[in-house]
Parts: C-alpha cells; sequence; structure tokens
C-alpha cells in the first residue's frame, strides 16, 4: 500500500502552535506521521539546531554568523536539546498508543559541515578531521535519539530517520562559500562523502530503525546516497534528472522505498487535484519502465519540501493532499 507523511517542517512560531501541529499530522498523516518542526520559534528550532541538540559529545553555541562548535554546550546549545525533549513529550503524550511507524527527522552530516563554523571560524568542511568528528558525533546521536523515540513510542514498529541532505550537491561539487563569501571550499572527494553518509545509515540501522536521505536541492548525487546504505531515497519529483531515474528504478525494484514530493510545500495559484498528481507519478513510473502495482508498496507520497513557509491552512491541505493521493495510488 502507498503511504504518505510529511517532509518535517511546519508554520508556527510558539508552543501552541507546535501542540496543534502534533495534533494535525497525527490527523492527517496516520499511516506514517512525523515529528514537526516548527522553525519559525528562532534557531534552536532550525533544522541545525534540531541535529546539534541531537549531535553526542560535542558543544556548540549561537554566533553572529550562526551555529559554532565550542568546547561545552553553550546556552543555545542547552535550549535546543531542551526544546527538542519538550516537543517529544508532546509526540509521546498525544501519540500515545500508536501504532505502525513514525519518522523523525535529522539534518544530514555534510549539510551540517557545511552549515556550522569550527571554534575558530570558517565551515567544519573546511577541515578534514573536524568534519570526520562532527559525522561521528552525530552517527552516535542518532543512535541515541532512536533508543528515546522507541522508548517514548513503545507500541511503534518502525522508526523511520529521514536524514535531510540539501547542501551534499554544493558539498561535493565545491559549492560552499568560504568565510569571506568570496571563494569556495575545496570539493570533498566521493569516497569520503560516500564514508560519513554510511557511518550515520548504519548507526540508524543499528539502532533499529529505518535510513532514509531527503533533499530537494537539485543535483543531488543520487547515486552516491543509493550506496551509501539509505533503505529511502526521499526527493522532489520535479527535480529529478534523467540521469536520476536509474537510480531510483534499482532503488524500488530492490525493495527499497521512494518518497516522491507531488504536493507543492507553498500553495500555488491553481492547487492540483489528487487525480492529475496520481497521473503525474504514474507517468514517471512508466519512465523507469515499472509496473505501478509491483512497486506501490514501496512509495511514499510528501509534499515536495518541508511547509514551513506555508501557510496553516495550506500546510494542512498538502498533508491531506498526499494522503489521497497515496490512497488513490
Amino acid at each position: 500500500m502507498t503511504t504518505a507523511t510529511g517532509i518535517g517542517s511546519l508554520p508556527g512560531d510558539d508552543d501552541r502552535a507546535y501542540s496543534e501541529a502534533v495534533r494535525t499530522v497525527l490527523g492527517e498523516l496516520p499511516d506514517l506521521p512525523h515529528l514537526p518542526e516548527l522553525p519559525g520559534r528562532g534557531m534552536t528550532a532550525s533544522m541545525v539546531g534540531r541535529a546539534l541538540a541531537v549531535v553526542s559529545g560535542l558543544g556548540a553555541d549561537l554566533q553572529p554568523a550562526g551555529w559554532r562548535l565550542t568546547d561545552a554546550p553553550g546556552v543555545d546549545h542547552r535550549r535546543a536539546r531542551s526544546l527538542l525533549a519538550q516537543d517529544l513529550d508532546q509526540v509521546e503524550e498525544q501519540g500515545h498508543g500508536l501504532t505502525g511507524g513514525f519518522k523523525v527527522q535529522v539534518t544530514g552530516p555534510w549539510t551540517l559541515a557545511a552549515t556550522v563554523e569550527k571554534p575558530r571560524g570558517d565551515k567544519v568542511v573546511s577541515d578534514h578531521g573536524a568534519r570526520r568528528d562532527l559525522a561521528q558525533a552525530l552517527a552516535e546521536g542518532v543512535r541515541e535519539h532512536v533508543a528515546d523515540v522507541r522508548r517514548r513510542l513503545r507500541d511503534v514498529d518502525r522508526v523511520v530517520v529521514q536524514v535531510d541532505e540539501p547542501a551534499l550537491a554544493a558539498v561535493v561539487g565545491g559549492g560552499v562559500p568560504t568565510a569571506s563569501g568570496f571563494g569556495r571550499h575545496r570539493r570533498v572527494d566521493l569516497p569520503e562523502a560516500s564514508a560519513h553518509l554510511e557511518w550515520v545509515m548504519e548507526a540508524i540501522s543499528a539502532a533499529g530503525g529505518e535510513p532514509w536521505v531527503h533533499s530537494c536541492a537539485a543535483d543531488t548525487p543520487w547515486g552516491l546516497v543509493a550506496g551509501s546504505g539509505a533503505v529511502g531515497l526521499s526527493a522532489d519529483l520535479s527535480l529529478l534528472g534523467a540521469a536520476d531515474l536509474d537510480v531510483f528504478a534499482e532503488a524500488l525494484e530492490s525493495g527499497r522505498t521512494a518518497a516522491l514530493g507531488v504536493v507543492p510545500s507553498t500553495e500555488p495559484t491553481t492547487p492540483p487535484t489528487d487525480a492529475a498528481s496520481v497521473e503525474r507519478v504514474l507517468r514517471w513510473l512508466d519512465m523507469l519502465g515499472l509496473d505501478h502495482e509491483s512497486v506501490s508498496g514501496s512509495l511514499v507520497i510528501t509534499p515536495t519540501c518541508g511547509l514551513a513557509g506555508a501557510t496553516s491552512d495550506w500546510s494542512r491541505r498538502a498533508m491531506s493532499l498526499s494522503r489521497d493521493v497515496a490512497l488513490r495510488l
């Protein structure tokens, strides 16, 4: 059976909005609800702040230029951890008795390395040792995170961990800007890029989770992602090019998951119908040379990206439309 889920982020800027977001996700996406993210609450609730809240053994704090690694957790790092714990409390309370699957999201090692600064400035991606340490700390933290989710949602038998890597293409393509903004960091070689992803995928699997990788950025190297051990590939369908067809076809044929972003993340002038979105997915499968019935159980329908920039009404509509498309498929 084709299912539906969300990417992660939703609109809202306070605790009351978060409680409502959890209620909405549990109601609109019953087959695979996810842990909502409300970046409108500030940097401690952003995708990077959330990931640093998960990272084990490293400290961080907010600086004018953004997050920076430190010798010990600063006040903002502690707030990020506290906020994540509070959000999980909400899910535990409202999701009591939840069965089936549940999805959480974490920023991947390369997007973190391209975003977070070293203690003395410039991005972690500029230093081979620093980016290795950050990736390993993330892997260990994710392992603990999955265990915590399983403890809180005892009746859930499937925990999906979506690793968000929107900066992966820039990292391997040499497109991450330096601190001055006038240059670009050297590209990371593909074997190293793959190895760091593999550490995180292996940690998720070892904890009993199901590792996915998501990116709604153009030129994501999906072949590298598929080779890293990801069980699910999650992408904006409109950004998948001809070079990606074989990767997704092989993933579906091997029983892995393809999460397809087909519902706009902000309200368009003419919202798509579920029938039109279903037809779009079927045409794409035909391009892959795959029979819909044989792979329908491996398909997941999602919005094209996070919904933080949407209105509350459209975010709810996008989730219900994703569910309707999945049901029709």
